[in-house]
């Protein structure tokens, strides 16, 4: 009965190890999610304000639609957290507006500052759907 009880003091001790190990891990995801995604989310959120601002941008009666619409992409960018040195760049062609946007913004992926993503935003807005018919 001696023999068993050696064979096995070995493998004593290794749960405590292997529950730090996945808690550690479990941390480092949550906290990449927690700051990945709300500039993500922004990132989204000003793809749809482009869109819509290049549509009233199209339909709208202004004097200037390409100012209209480089405001309200501003505006949205502001709103939304975008950095500051955002480019915007709002041009007719044909019968359209086109709207580009590009910025990048650091997103600390691991914590204390061991690793930041550069997370890219390039994203060009065209009318598209039934209104450009």
């Amino acid at each position: 009965m001696k023999k068993a009880v050696e064979k096995r003091s070995s493998e004593r001790g290794g749960a405590g190890v292997k529950l730090l190990f996945v808690a550690v891990v479990l941390f480092l995801f949550a906290n990449a999610g927690y700051h990945w995604i709300p500039i993500a989310y922004a990132g989204e959120n000003l793809k749809q304000d482009m869109q819509t601002a290049v549509l009233q941008g199209l339909s709208g009666s202004g004097k200037s639609p390409i100012e209209l619409v480089k405001k309200k992409i501003l505006a949205s960018a502001t709103s939304n957290n975008i950095p500051e040195d955002v480019f915007v760049e709002v041009k007719t062609s044909k019968d359209s507006i086109t709207a580009h946007v590009v910025y990048t913004q650091e997103v600390p992926l691991l914590p204390f500052g061991i690793y930041n993503y550069e997370y890219e935003f390039d994203y060009t807005a065209t009318p598209t759907g039934f209104l450009t018919e």
